[in-house]
């Protein structure tokens, strides 16, 4: 009885889990696009995420790769920056993600903005930036962040807990309080677009979905009424949700 009742008390109805997006007079029209490219259009959209409050980590971005044998994986990154070529975020090169960015650079990104009713997904190719640009921004991270890295072998197996906190013992004693940190075989990736799509909840479940693209299809024409030119050499369209 007591485990009936545990189990009842437990279970969630993943079925009726449902909120509230933006109203009929919130949606996102083609129109509220200042310049018709995405770089622009994203940077304000982060902006508005960073001045949310409750988004803890606006920059929190989900980034899927996948093997040469188009075996996928996911996990969260972090954005640490955006321009006209594209995302950059850093992490370990040997990592899992690493290993299989070089088998296949394809990659997507996405963007979760929950309390704003907004997500972004990013679909390119990713390569290595500079070993210069990767130790500037090394250096700039908090010194245990940087120790930290050299103490993780990242996505290797480990025997325990223990054997990290040793290993960051051991870089602490051998570099002292100042010493510097050397790179480790870590740095960034700069993650090229190909197409960005934004996306804003709707209450009605009738979604906005405007995506930019930069390569036409087969048979495949910018006609002013699906397919529209926007700038920089990017093309929009409206998608069903």
């Amino acid at each position: 009885m007591r485990f009936t009742l545990l189990r009842r008390m437990s279970f969630v109805d993943l079925a009726s889990l449902r909120i509230k997006y933006k109203s009929e007079k919130e949606i996102f029209l083609e129109s509220s696009i200042d310049r018709k490219e995405p770089i622009s259009l994203f940077r304000k959209w982060l902006q508005d995420a960073c001045e949310t409050p409750e988004i803890i980590e606006p920059n929190a971005m989900c980034l899927a790769t996948a093997t040469k044998d188009a075996v996928p994986s996911a996990r969260f990154v972090l954005l640490k920056d955006v321009t006209e070529d594209g995302f950059t975020f850093f992490t370990n090169y040997e990592s899992r993600k690493a290993d299989e960015l070089a088998e296949n650079p394809n990659v997507a990104l996405a963007f979760y903005w929950l309390p704003l009713r907004r997500s972004v997904r990013i679909e390119g190719s990713a390569t290595r930036i500079s070993r210069e640009a990767s130790e500037t921004y090394f250096h700039q991270r908090p010194r245990a962040s940087q120790i930290g890295a050299v103490a993780s072998p990242q996505s290797k197996p480990i025997p325990s807990r223990e054997f990290l906190d040793q290993k960051e013992k051991a870089i602490k004693e051998e570099l002292g309080p100042d010493g510097e940190v050397p790179l480790p075989n870590w740095g960034g990736y700069l993650v090229r677009p190909k197409a960005i799509e934004f996306w804003q909840g709707q209450t009605n479940r009738l979604h906005d979905r405007i995506r930019f693209r930069k390569e036409l299809m087969a048979g495949e024409t910018v006609d002013g009424t699906l397919l529209h030119q926007g700038e920089e050499g990017w093309m929009f369209e409206r998608l069903a949700p």
